[in-house]
């Protein structure tokens, strides 16, 4: 998928306080398993505030997801998806929190209705856990209806 980049300093998951980039990787991969995506033979590498991911996920979303998992943590900047994706399926959007920003507000830019949030709270599960917590600075996917 390429680069993307993230706000480094947003993230209700943190990796700053690892020793170093080897505990900040492993501290990544820890999250992501414990998330139970389906993603075969991944493996992540950290360059100071950017990581870089490979594996195989079994479908886009999933892939979506673990870069978005990465990427929503406080002290990473970038990710350097190098991913593929067992089913290949066209790619989602994504979306920035802004301040103000709900996911209903959300919905409504996207997608013409604002009841149309729990899309994409679903779509981004598990990361989100209530649909009133989300924080500027988030990456959101918006699947496509």
């Amino acid at each position: 998928m390429g680069l993307f980049s993230f706000f480094k300093d947003s993230g209700d998951k943190s990796v700053e306080s690892a020793a170093d980039n080897t505990a900040k990787a492993d501290e990544l991969l820890r999250t992501i398993n414990a998330y139970g995506f389906d993603v075969t033979d991944i493996d992540i590498e950290v360059d100071g505030d950017t990581a870089k991911v490979w594996g195989v996920a079994a479908d886009q979303a999933t892939h979506e997801k673990v870069v978005l998992a990465i990427g929503n943590t406080k002290g990473i900047a970038n990710v350097e998806d190098k991913m593929t994706t067992a089913a290949p399926e066209p790619q989602a959007r994504m979306h920035t929190v802004e301040s103000g920003d709900s996911l209903s507000k959300i919905a409504k830019e996207y997608y013409g209705d604002a009841m149309k949030y729990n899309v994409i709270f679903e779509a981004n599960q598990p990361m989100l856990k209530d649909i009133n917590k989300i924080y500027p600075g988030q990456v959101l996917r918006i699947p496509n209806l």
